[in-house]
């Protein structure tokens, strides 16, 4: 895989490091006191069911979230800082491109917005493999299309972070493997992924697991040091041990 310049958050590094982070909502809490680190370099997969604030969380990280206390360093400055802006590439769940144009076309857009090069363009089509897809109007393309869409904007300039909030939902298996084999090919090449989803058998594609339940974090521990603690081979099996180990200790 093609990619720019060397990273300049090298491995070894935390990419991302919350503390004692809380955001509430009307007035009910939906992450308490959390922190967590992202090692640069590695896929990092936070899991969780729906509601439980991975959603959140991500906000957080790239800076458009109120928080109601603690501190969230990305790349070694506060969230939101605008010298991040360029350095974080974010895919929300919800489509971020624009329907009525083609890929190419969007990419393009957003390349004048970011004041990227325009070989930027070409690079991150190549990145994503749309091919011969680049020149469709994003309104006619399959959902995993436009999940490549989404990420090759979030390419351009060649961030060192990616932030994606459920890239693989409602895809179909093979769709869900193509993007994996991406974000591996991403990371060995350097740059950090926080990937969220709620599908178990994604867990296994990840470098480290930050696995959470109703605004907490109840683990962060890789694929197979999980399997260890647990005794469980399957890794949803294996997060379930740990939510019925967690209410029994309450």
């Amino acid at each position: 895989m093609t990619r720019g310049p060397a990273r300049d958050y090298g491995r070894g590094m935390d990419a991302v490091v919350v503390r004692h982070l809380e955001v509430s909502r009307g007035g009910t809490p939906v992450l308490g006191d959390l922190s967590l680190t992202v090692p640069a370099g590695s896929v990092t997969g936070l899991l969780g069911p729906s509601g439980c604030g991975k959603s959140t969380l991500m906000r957080s990280i790239v800076g458009v979230q109120r928080v109601a206390g603690g501190e969230v360093t990305v790349l070694g400055m506060p969230a939101g800082s605008p010298a991040l802006r360029r350095r974080v590439g974010y895919v929300t769940q919800a489509p971020s491109v624009y329907g009525d144009l083609t890929a190419r076309e969007n990419l393009r857009h957003f390349a004048r917005i970011l004041g990227v090069d325009a070989g930027e363009v070409e690079r991150a089509v190549a990145t994503v493999d749309l091919g011969s897809q680049a020149d469709r109007l994003v309104g006619n393309m399959s959902g995993g299309q436009r999940a490549r869409v989404s990420l090759a904007v979030a390419l351009l300039g060649d961030p060192p972070l990616l932030v994606l909030d459920e890239p693989t939902v409602g895809l179909d298996p093979v769709l869900r493997r193509d993007l994996w084999e991406t974000f591996r090919g991403l990371a060995e090449a350097g740059t950090t992924l926080l990937v969220s989803s709620h599908v178990m058998d994604e867990a296994a594609e990840c470098d480290l697991l930050l696995l959470m339940r109703e605004g907490a974090l109840i683990a962060a521990e890789t694929p197979d040091a999980l399997r260890r603690r647990t005794g469980a081979d399957d890794l949803g099996e294996a997060f379930l041990l740990l939510i019925e180990a967690a209410e029994a200790s309450r």
